[in-house]
C-alpha cells in the first residue's frame, strides 16, 4: 500500500467538498503543520487546552476520557481522512477533559487555532467545509447515541462490523468493545456466537 502524500491528502479532501485554487491550496499549506505519530502517542492529553484540529492522514486515533472506577471510556474514533480533536476545549480554551491518542503508527495534518483563523480570513469557503465535516461528524455522534439506548450491545456490534468492517480489522477488541459501550468479556462472548 503506498502511503498518500499529507498534503495531497488533505487537499484531495477538502476538493471533494469545495473548489480550492492552487494559490487557496499553498496558502492553506503553509499554515499547517505535519506530523507522524507512534502507537500511544498523545495528540491531547486531558486537562490540557487543545490549540489544534487534526487531520488524519493514515492511520487511526481515539478520543477517550477516564470515568469515575478508573476505566477509559472511548467517545470516537479517527482514521484516514477524518478529523479529531476536543472541540468544547478548542472553542472555548478551556482545559480537555479528553484524551486524543494515537491507536497505531499515524500520520496527522496539524491545523492550530490561530492559523485557522488566518486562513478562514483568506479564504472563506473553508469555513463551509468545516460546516460540513462537522455536520456529519455530529450526525454520526446521533446515531451512535441512538445505536446506544436503543440497541442491544448483541446489535450494536453487528451493526458496527457490518458498516465499518476496517475497524474490527485495526482496532484492538478492548477498545471495540468500550466505545460500543459494554466490557470486553461480554464483547468476547458475541464473537464466540458468530465464530
Amino acid at each position: 500500500m503506498t502511503t498518500p502524500e499529507p498534503a495531497d491528502a488533505l487537499l484531495n479532501h477538502i476538493r471533494k467538498f469545495i473548489a480550492l485554487s492552487d494559490d487557496e491550496a499553498t496558502f492553506l499549506l503553509d499554515h499547517v503543520q505535519f506530523k507522524t505519530l507512534r502507537n500511544k502517542d498523545f495528540l491531547l492529553k486531558a486537562g490540557d487546552v487543545c490549540h489544534e484540529n487534526f487531520f488524519i492522514v493514515q492511520g487511526c486515533v481515539r478520543m477517550y476520557m477516564h470515568i469515575d472506577n478508573g476505566t477509559e471510556q472511548i467517545i470516537q474514533f479517527a482514521i484516514d481522512n477524518w478529523w479529531m480533536t476536543d472541540y468544547m476545549s478548542f472553542d472555548h480554551q478551556k482545559p480537555a477533559q479528553f484524551n486524543i491518542q494515537a491507536v497505531e503508527p499515524t500520520q496527522v495534518v496539524v491545523f492550530s487555532r490561530s492559523a485557522q483563523d488566518v486562513v478562514f480570513e483568506k479564504i472563506p469557503r473553508l469555513e463551509r467545509y468545516f460546516r460540513i465535516i462537522l455536520q456529519r461528524a455530529y450526525s454520526a455522534s446521533l446515531m451512535r447515541i441512538h445505536f446506544i439506548y436503543n440497541q442491544t450491545g448483541e446489535a450494536r456490534y453487528q451493526q458496527f462490523t457490518r458498516l465499518f468492517p476496517d475497524f474490527v480489522q485495526r482496532v484492538p477488541q478492548y477498545m471495540l468493545a468500550s466505545y460500543l459501550g459494554f466490557t470486553p468479556e461480554f464483547l468476547s462472548k458475541i464473537r464466540a456466537k458468530k465464530g
